[in-house]
């Protein structure tokens, strides 16, 4: 994941580094499916081994980033899902890139025809967390998974962090998840909407666009940076928990402006799952957004700038 910080004041970048580094680390610890010591693997530990649903106590950030994933699956009506982690281990998305499969016997066929079976989405309702006392329910089998919302949630986090105690501007980008906090540069923060996520100097993968931000959040959902092959199947990593299968190859690219980083994300990842209903479903929330379309048209909503390059 390419991290990016920038602060008005170089000065404290030092600082705002190690201060960003430590909330990478805490977050990490707590809710990476990556890491085999996480909290959420402990948990996902647990859950394998029982009968029924189990009930656990958790640190206070593992509780908050589970709160923050339940409300955005109650905001999308379930399209994003904390549960679906289980479906993506089975379809080969649960090691670091470098080491995902490229062959394999296919998943889209289904199992009856040669396919690769996966487990039922339990559904995130099955998932209870009482923040007061940090304790959480999860169903028997269940392994979750945060998701990017919860990774823009952490910028969002950090963001603030380093502007309450540096006292400057600060942007921090996750994997292109881009939160702001404090007092933005002159003429705004100027991020870069593309396809892949890359470094500012580096030419764009894709159809590109220069928007600018003074706060809030930009987050953008792709189908393009994390594929692998299973079979004759090319799979990316953005789950339709009605199907347990990718979402449909409609947008490569959904772009969103908000008041957080972690609403831009929420809905940029519900508008791909919701292929062709995100269009009037974007317009009606108000946010201003980008679609890429699979042969690279763009459409707009919500006053999203005009691209004059």
């Amino acid at each position: 994941m390419l991290v990016q910080l920038v602060v008005t004041s170089p000065g404290q970048i030092v600082a705002a580094r190690e201060l960003l580094e430590a909330d990478l680390l805490a977050l990490d610890l707590a809710c990476s499916r990556f890491r085999a010591e996480s909290e959420l693997m402990a948990v996902g530990k647990a859950a394998r081994g029982a009968s029924g649903p189990i009930t656990v106590s958790v640190s206070p950030l593992l509780a908050s980033a589970v709160g923050v994933a339940l409300r955005a699956a109650q905001l999308t009506d379930g399209d994003l899902d904390p549960t679906v982690g289980g479906v993506l281990a089975d379809l080969g998305y649960d090691r670091d890139f470098a080491e995902l499969p490229q062959g394999g016997e296919s998943v889209v066929g289904g199992n009856d025809r040669g396919g690769v079976s996966v487990r039922v989405i339990p559904g995130w309702r099955s998932v209870r967390v009482d923040l007061d006392r940090q304790r959480l329910t999860v169903p028997a089998g269940v392994h979750l998974d945060l998701g990017a919302t919860v990774k823009a949630w952490a910028a969002d986090r950090s963001a603030a962090r380093i502007a309450a105690v540096l006292g400057c501007g600060v942007l921090v980008s996750l994997g292109g998840d881009t939160a702001v906090a404090g007092e933005p540069p002159a003429g705004g923060w100027r991020i870069r909407v593309q396809d892949r996520t890359g470094l500012p100097g580096e030419p764009a993968d894709g159809p590109s666009q220069v928007v600018t931000i003074r706060d809030g959040g930009l987050a953008t959902s792709s189908t393009a940076a994390r594929r692998w092959r299973r079979g004759g199947d090319v799979l990316h990593h953005i789950l339709d928990p009605r199907t347990a299968r990718p979402a449909a190859p409609v947008w490569r690219t959904v772009s969103v402006a908000a008041a957080t980083c972690a609403d831009a994300n929420t809905a940029a990842t519900a508008a791909i799952i919701r292929g062709r209903q995100a269009l009037p479903w974007l317009a009606g929330l108000g946010l201003p957004a980008r679609l890429v379309a699979q042969d690279g048209t763009i459409h707009t909503v919500n006053a999203w700038p005009e691209d004059h390059t």
